[in-house]
C-alpha cells in the first residue's frame, strides 16, 4: 500500500520547504496540500495558495507525486485552471496528480459573495468533465448549465498522457459516478461521525457502495486507485506509531491502495509530535511497501 501525506499551506516558504523535503526523504509516494481561500478554523491563520506551494515543492523535489487534496469548483473556472495543471504537470515532470471534489459549503463557498448558483454537484460533473476535455484536446468547446468553454486551446499538452491522474472525492452517488468514470483514483473521507467504530463501518459501507458503480458502468476495480484520508476519522491517524500500523492495517482490509495522513501540527486540529511522524516513516512505511 502507498502512503501520502498532506501538509497544510500555511508556513512560509523558508519554514514549508523542510516539510516537502523531508516528505519525499521519509519514503511516502505522494504529498498534497489543501486547495483552499481559508480552511475552517485555521481561516483567520495563514494560508497560501495551493499552486504556487505545490510549484515550489516540485522545484525542491524528485520523485515523490505532488496534488491537491481537493481542488473544488467553489472558486476556480477550468479554463485558467487548466493552465495551471498543465504548468504544475510540466515543472514537476510528470509527477503531479489532481485530487479534485465538489467543495463544501463553509468560507471557499461563502467569500466570493455566497454559494455558486445552482446544484453543487451539477457544477462539480461539469468542472471535471470540463478538466478531461481541456487536458486531452487541442481545443475546447463546452457547453454547460454552469461553465462554457469556447475554442480553448490547451497547447503543449501534459506531461502524462492521455493527461495527468485525477484522483475524485466522492461520497454521494452523483460524486462516485463522476469518480468511477474520470478517475486514475477515488479517494473517501469517510461518514461524518464522532466514534472511531462508526467511522470505519461508514467507511467500509462507502467502499462497498463505489465497488457497485464500478461494476455498474463496467470498469474493473483494479484499474482505478482507492484512497481513504485517515485524518477524518475522529482520531487522529498520527497519534501513536501502533495506532497508525494500525488504521493502515484496517485499510489495507477494505481493499484501499492508498491512506493519506497530515503532517503534525502544535495544536488544534491534527496535533501531534512529529517525532511520531518520524518513527512511522523508519518502522512503518517500509512494512507497508513490503506488504
Amino acid at each position: 500500500m502507498r502512503t501520502g501525506i498532506v501538509i497544510l499551506p500555511e508556513h512560509r516558504w523558508w519554514m514549508a520547504e523542510h516539510k516537502w523535503k523531508a516528505a519525499e526523504e521519509y519514503g511516502f509516494h505522494h504529498a498534497w496540500t489543501y486547495d483552499h481561500v481559508g480552511w475552517r478554523s485555521l481561516v483567520d491563520g495563514p494560508w497560501f495558495g495551493a499552486v504556487p506551494t505545490l510549484t515550489a515543492a516540485a522545484v525542491v523535489t524528485r520523485r515523490i507525486r505532488l496534488g491537491t487534496l481537493v481542488a473544488s469548483p467553489n472558486f476556480r473556472h477550468p479554463v485558467p485552471f487548466a493552465r495551471e495543471l498543465l504548468a504544475l504537470d510540466d515543472i514537476s515532470d510528470g509527477r503531479f496528480t489532481l485530487g479534485v471534489g465538489a467543495g463544501g459549503r463553509g468560507h471557499d463557498a461563502q467569500v466570493m459573495g455566497g454559494p455558486p448558483a445552482g446544484s453543487r454537484q451539477g457544477r462539480f460533473e461539469e468542472f471535471v468533465a470540463a478538466l478531461d476535455l481541456l487536458l486531452t484536446r487541442p481545443r475546447t468547446n463546452f457547453d454547460g448549465e454552469h461553465f462554457r468553454v469556447r475554442d480553448a486551446r490547451s497547447a503543449p499538452g501534459c506531461v502524462q498522457q492521455p493527461r495527468l491522474p485525477f484522483v475524485v472525492a466522492a461520497n454521494g452517488p452523483r460524486a462516485m459516478a463522476v469518480a468511477a468514470k474520470y478517475g486514475t483514483g477515488w479517494i473517501t473521507t469517510g461518514p461524518e461521525a464522532d466514534d472511531e467504530g462508526a467511522w470505519w463501518r461508514g467507511v467500509a459501507e462507502l467502499t462497498d457502495r463505489f465497488r457497485e458503480e464500478l461494476a455498474r458502468i463496467g470498469r474493473a476495480e483494479g484499474t482505478i486507485d482507492l484512497h481513504l484520508n485517515a485524518d477524518s476519522c475522529p482520531v487522529y491517524s498520527l497519534t501513536g506509531v501502533e495506532h497508525f500500523r494500525d488504521v493502515a492495517g484496517r485499510a489495507r482490509e477494505l481493499g484501499f491502495t492508498d491512506l493519506a495522513v497530515h503532517w503534525p501540527r502544535a495544536d488544534g486540529v491534527f496535533a501531534g509530535s512529529e517525532a511520531v511522524l518520524e518513527r512511522v516513516a523508519a518502522d512503518v512505511l517500509p512494512e507497508l511497501v513490503r506488504g
